[in-house]
């Protein structure tokens, strides 16, 4: 029996390669039209300029980016120094820009009493005393409020 292929084999094995480049491109194009809800960048954007727009992006765009992380740096978690002004996790600054875009709305409409609140909010999630968990701080006491998020 001979390691040549057949005219039949061959062309399946063509067929199958067609196949996946197709899948990989519709994967692809499905994963360039996802947006991150904070900054606006689309993953296209991310893969022409190689740079992501902010932290929640790594979280907008996790399961695009997990193969990616993994073939450049071999692992998901980082190892190493962690710089001195680490402002929290992404989910929190998600939160402080997400609490900033609404109090600036509520300026613009005048709407000066929720704006205070926002304002308060965000001083809040900035000092520690919210996490992004709680929404309405006004009917939660002191002992409600955690620094930091539960480890799960």
């Amino acid at each position: 029996m001979s390691n040549e292929e057949t005219p039949a084999s061959a062309l399946s094995s063509m067929l199958a390669k067609q196949l996946k480049i197709e899948k990989a491109s519709e994967e692809l194009a499905s994963a360039d039209k996802k947006t991150c809800p904070i900054c606006g960048i689309t993953f296209a954007d991310f893969r022409k300029g190689g740079r992501l727009g902010c932290a929640y992006d790594y979280v907008a765009f996790e399961e695009d980016l997990e193969p990616l992380l993994v073939n450049i740096h071999g692992a998901l978690e980082h190892v190493g120094k962690v710089p001195t002004n680490l402002s929290g996790s992404p989910e929190r600054q998600q939160r402080l820009m997400q609490l900033k875009v609404e109090m600036k709305e509520a300026i613009d409409k005048e709407d000066y009493e929720t704006a205070s609140r926002l304002r308060d909010k965000i001083s809040a999630v900035e000092s520690g005393q919210e996490t992004v968990w709680n929404d309405d701080t006004s009917e939660q006491s002191d002992d409600d409020f955690q620094s930091e998020p539960p480890i799960v």
